[in-house]
């Protein structure tokens, strides 16, 4: 009998849940939850926007990659920044600690959900649309993801229930 991985990662554009929903499976399934971005703010004393306003956006990546390959948690929930799929040491890092979860949403909802996308601390190419962003990271998520949530529409409640059941159904 194989071991059940001992982290759920989740993985998704940014507005798709990831912080909030994480938390609140954390508290749900009884585990400690882990935001990577709140990490990197933490270590660096400063926000996203900061960092790559004033270093930019490789900086940010650098930053983002190390914090993925120093986690060494056990049993939480980890809400990864929305940008941790362009780290391949980093996601392969992370498939081998636990579960990672894909939060799909659409881009309409995504959009309706980020009032502050020029200004949140994304690593984005200059002029890059949400839109534009959302086609590049789409396959990636997909690549990494051991089991796709579809929150288009659903509350934060809702994507905790699916999430739960995926779990259950798969023994963890």
């Amino acid at each position: 009998m194989t071991k059940a991985p001992a982290n759920i990662i989740l993985i998704g554009m940014p507005g798709s849940g990831k912080s909030t929903v994480g938390s609140l499976l954390a508290s749900k399934i009884s585990r400690n939850f882990l935001d990577t971005d709140q990490v990197i703010q933490e270590s660096q004393g400063r926000a996203l926007q900061d960092i790559v306003n004033t270093e930019g956006q490789a900086v940010l990546r650098v930053l983002e990659e190390h914090v993925l390959l120093n986690l060494t948690v056990q049993n939480y929930v980890i809400a990864t920044g929305g940008s941790a799929v362009y780290s391949e040491q980093g996601m392969v890092h992370l498939k081998a600690s636990g579960l990672v979860l894909f939060l799909d949403a659409d881009k309409i909802t995504l959009e309706s959900r980020i009032h502050n996308f020029s200004s949140r601390g994304l690593i984005k190419q200059p002029g890059q649309t949400f839109a534009q962003l959302f086609d590049e990271r789409l396959p990636l998520y997909r690549k990494y993801a051991d089991i796709i949530i579809n929150s288009t529409g659903q509350t934060q409640e809702g994507v905790c229930v699916d999430i739960i059941a995926e779990l259950e159904k798969n023994n963890i």
